[in-house]
């Protein structure tokens, strides 16, 4: 796939998910914006900014509240918004895996039946049927949730268990837009692989000494503060809300970019993870996928992503090595 043709693709996603989104927001009424992404797994953050861009160049607005897990309030949102949609942050969180973030969107619809609820778009995974059910009985009582999902797999399953609507819709790191390198292509291939409750496999590089094997889910906590504090600092004419916002702006922003340095690093990259999927096409870098531990990124690509020249879908560790190492002699894309 050529420079070109990668950048028709990125658009066309763009605007599938504008199609998705557009008949919900408006440019003259309020939105809510919860769940950041406050930890060190780049993709959320990934995701964090698209949506962010997207409301920027869609609607020339920002997030009249925005919180964290950790610091979420259900009064202050009010306080902010007493009417408006509320916009669940995008990821791989729906279901069982991660309880939290799925308590956080339970409570959400238990708190503001009737008013315009819209998760932005999801992989669905649920390990019990115990979980599917309390949600469907919440999305029941709520009557006004929009449900957007990544892949068919996960759209099926909404249609068949949640009385809502539910959109197949792109993953909202597409809305960043293409990016460019942030270090030189150190070696030929990358290994960029899941170390968390995700992975699907422990594999074994013994016979490949030559590729680095990383993940990108640890961060210095040094930097991420600075980072706070420099966000912070840029917002200090601000009310206390507004400088929470740009602190956590500057965090994710930080997170991207320190993601985007390390993969930058590989003139061909094989990985597990959806969004170093997401952001090697977005760079411009021919990348293997192998699959995480429940499908969701060969699902995300045969829904949306597949089609691109720049990537592979591995039957194997040895069969993504083979074709990365076949990609990376041309060097790196752009």
């Amino acid at each position: 796939m050529t420079a070109d043709s990668t950048l028709v693709l990125i658009a066309k996603l763009q605007d599938m998910i504008h199609d998705c989104l557009k008949d919900c927001i408006s440019a003259d009424e309020p939105v809510a914006m919860v769940d950041f992404p406050d930890y060190k797994n780049v993709g959320d953050s990934a995701i964090w900014l698209g949506q962010m861009a997207y409301l920027s160049s869609r609607f020339n607005k920002t997030p009249s509240y925005i919180s964290a897990l950790q610091n979420h309030s259900h009064d202050k949102l009010d306080e902010a918004m007493p009417s408006g949609p509320i916009l669940i942050t995008g990821g791989g969180t729906f279901g069982d895996i991660w309880p939290g973030h799925q308590e956080l969107r339970e409570s959400i619809l238990e708190r503001w039946p009737g008013r315009l609820v819209m998760q932005l778009p999801q992989s669905i995974h649920y390990k019990s049927q115990e979980g599917a059910d309390r949600m469907a009985r919440a999305i029941a009582r709520h009557k006004n949730f929009v449900l957007l999902v990544r892949d068919e797999e996960s759209r099926e399953f909404a249609q068949t268990h949640f009385d809502c609507q539910v959109r197949l819709c792109p993953d909202m790191a597409f809305c960043i837009g293409p990016i460019r390198p942030l270090s030189a292509a150190q070696f030929p291939v990358l290994a960029m692989l899941r170390t968390d409750r995700e992975k699907a496999s422990s594999y074994d590089f013994s016979a490949y000494p030559d590729i680095p094997v990383e993940d990108w889910i640890t961060e210095s906590r040094t930097s991420v503060r600075i980072a706070k504090a420099l966000g912070a600092a840029k917002g200090a004419s601000l009310d206390p809300e507004r400088i929470k916002d740009a602190k956590l702006d500057a965090a994710a922003k930080a997170r991207l970019r320190r993601g985007i340095r390390q993969i930058s690093r590989g003139r061909a990259i094989v990985t597990d993870r959806l969004h170093v999927h997401i952001c090697a096409l977005l760079l411009g870098r021919p990348h293997a996928v192998l699959d995480n531990s429940y499908g969701k990124v060969g699902r995300f690509m045969t829904a949306f992503s597949g089609g691109s020249g720049l990537s592979y879908k591995a039957a194997s560790l040895d069969d993504g090595i083979a074709w990365t190492r076949s990609q990376a002699g041309g060097g790196a894309i752009r």
